[in-house]
């Protein structure tokens, strides 16, 4: 027995020790999250304190021969289908959290403080300790009453079980024998009562007890007890029904948002998803990161700051939409460089109440952006960041206002818009923004900085155009996308081409029929020669000069466009030389107009 007990005892504690290990990870997980946050959701001024992984610094200048990029980073499917089974097992089990939460009200009824409950408690005690005392007073009178009325208490219990209703007050012999119990504990202090008046006394608190006895038996028979059940039974029915209406729960609560109703239909699951890859798969971590920023959400008002009209004045040139990607994703632009206007800085910087202003306002903007989402599982549900460090050296740095703004900023979208970035690339940057980068890039996780690319001043067009249509790219940048009324919209796709140092490249456009051929052409850092001519499909025809050759620098018309009427078939032929040492990136698009 001695050696099957010590087998017992060891087993028990080794089972203990398996529960420690498992509970190590959990135990681990704050760990995690102290790392510094992703920029996942960085659609932000605040982004250039986010660095890159990557680095693109040779001899302490910016490289200029090559696009720098991490691992590359492709976007997850949304589609259930397509999910492995534990990410598939995951969203149920998120759902299920979910639906149970929506049931609670867990949302928006969060439970009351502690202190509410003790104060909710203390009436209700103190009702229960008043009938105590007053029984305890009651009880003090009637304790000569139990003793002698022991015998009858078997037989009165049943009749006021059996129909309380139906049985009459008892008859009035009981009342004298009150009044003689109660005489009884003060008899006359002067004389001490004989033994013969004792006896007498006894007698009659005999006779009066047999009367009683003989009224209760005679005069009040019992009602059948089969009567007793149906009479409470009546009287429970609606108290039930009563208790069943009041203890029906509430339906379950709406909780929407990015204006989407959670588990409604397949587009809520594209929003789970996004929460999920957030934490890598862990339900419970998801789940709380939900909670929290709906709570946020309400808290911050966010519906109402949508109406909210007239906080971002100023500032339409620092943040902007425009245009999207190749896969469809909106482009944000966050232009730092604006920042060196001191009005502006000042007028957005320059105390707490104005941060606050600028803070909403870029909340606003976003939330704007993302309800213009798709997010149904085959539509596009992030966006692309470019982030333009030009004419910005040291401005995170040195600027402690912008600073605190940013990093506020940052730390709300991280916190509450998961996964809405599909690419961030930093453009113009300069060569303190790579060295701050080598020191904090390893706090990134690979994921994170699989989505930066960076690109210096040179590289910036070629490198925007790897991902985003020259008909897309704003005219700053290198692309051929202008405000107002042009000739070309994107609807109308570029050609790109490069043009080798030391070179002439022709273009032929042709002219199959009377018409007006329109053209644009763009040549990134020009500093090279161009001219146009049409010439005639007939032999006999003669050339004719469109555009005159001239040297284009860099401080010239960006796009060059015209248009030629032609009333023959023929063809316009664009000349470009190249005399530079370096190769330069040639964008260009024509259509034809049908003549009136």
């Amino acid at each position: 027995m001695a050696e099957e007990t010590k087998k017992s005892v060891h087993e028990a504690v080794a089972g203990t020790e398996e529960v420690v290990v498992t509970d190590v990870p959990e135990a681990e997980k704050p760990t995690e999250k102290e790392v510094p946050p992703q920029p996942e959701a960085e659609c932000e001024v605040e982004k250039a304190e986010k660095p890159a992984a990557e680095e693109v610094v040779e001899g302490g200048s910016v490289e200029e021969n090559k696009i720098t990029e991490s691992a590359s980073f492709k976007e997850e499917s949304n589609k259930v289908d397509d999910l492995i089974d534990p990410q598939k097992k995951a969203l149920d089990e998120f759902k299920l959290l979910i639906q149970e939460a929506l049931k609670k009200h867990e949302f928006t009824a969060p439970p009351p403080p502690p202190a509410a409950k003790e104060e909710e408690k203390k009436p209700e005690e103190k009702k229960e300790e008043e009938p105590k005392s007053e029984e305890k007073k009651e009880e003090e009178p009637k304790a000569e009453e139990k003793k002698e009325e022991k015998e009858s208490k078997p037989e009165e219990k049943k009749e006021s079980c059996e129909a309380p209703s139906e049985v009459p007050p008892p008859p009035e012999p009981e009342a004298p024998v009150e009044k003689k119990e109660e005489e009884k504990p003060t008899p006359p202090p002067a004389a001490e009562p004989s033994e013969s008046v004792v006896e007498k006394i006894d007698e009659k608190v005999e006779a009066a007890v047999e009367e009683i006895k003989e009224t209760i038996v005679h005069e009040v028979p019992p009602p059948p007890v089969e009567e007793c059940p149906p009479a409470p039974a009546e009287e429970e029915k609606p108290k039930v029904e009563e208790a069943a209406e009041e203890t029906e729960p509430p339906p379950p609560e709406e909780v929407s948002i990015w204006g989407i109703p959670l588990l409604a239909d397949e587009r809520s699951d594209v929003i789970l998803l996004k929460f999920l890859r957030a934490r890598d798969f862990k339900v419970k971590e998801a789940f709380s990161m939900l909670k929290s920023v709906v709570a946020w959400r309400k808290e911050f008002k966010i519906d109402e700051l949508l109406e909210e009209e007239g906080i971002g004045e100023g500032l339409e040139k620092v943040v902007y939409m425009h245009g999207v990607d190749k896969e469809g994703h909106p482009v944000c632009y966050n232009a730092f460089g604006e920042f060196q206007d001191k009005d502006l800085y000042n007028n957005t910087f320059a105390d707490a109440e104005k941060r606050a202003k600028f803070l909403r306002w870029r909340i606003q903007f976003l939330e704007k952006s993302i309800r213009k989402l798709d997010f149904s599982p085959e539509g596009v549900c992030t966006i692309v960041q470019v982030n333009d460090l030009k004419n910005s050296p040291g401005l995170f740095l040195f600027k402690k206002e912008l600073r605190q703004a940013t990093n506020q900023a940052l730390q709300l979208l991280q916190d509450n818009y998961p996964e809405f970035v599909a690419k961030q690339v930093f453009i113009n940057v300069p060569w303190w923004y790579v060295a701050y980068n080598r020191m904090i890039s390893p706090f990134f996780t690979e994921r994170t900085k699989s989505k930066f690319v960076f690109a210096g001043p040179t590289k910036t067009a070629e490198t925007l155009f790897k991902y985003i249509a020259p008909e897309q790219v704003p005219v700053q940048y290198g692309g051929l996308s202008r405000e107002g009324e042009q000739e070309f919209t994107t609807a109308d796709p570029a050609i790109e081409e490069f043009i080798k140092p030391a070179s002439k490249y022709t273009i032929e456009l042709p002219i199959t029929e009377a018409c007006t051929l329109v053209w644009e052409v763009r040549v990134v850092g020009w500093d090279i020669s161009y001219g146009a001519e049409f010439v005639p499909s007939a032999e006999a025809g003669y050339t004719w000069i469109v555009q005159k050759s001239r040297k284009i620098g860099l401080s010239d018309e960006p796009i060059i466009s015209c248009s030629f009427k032609s009333g023959e078939p023929g063809k316009i032929v664009l000349t470009l030389d190249n005399q530079s040492s370096k190769k330069k990136k040639l964008i260009y698009r024509s259509k034809i107009k049908t003549s009136e």
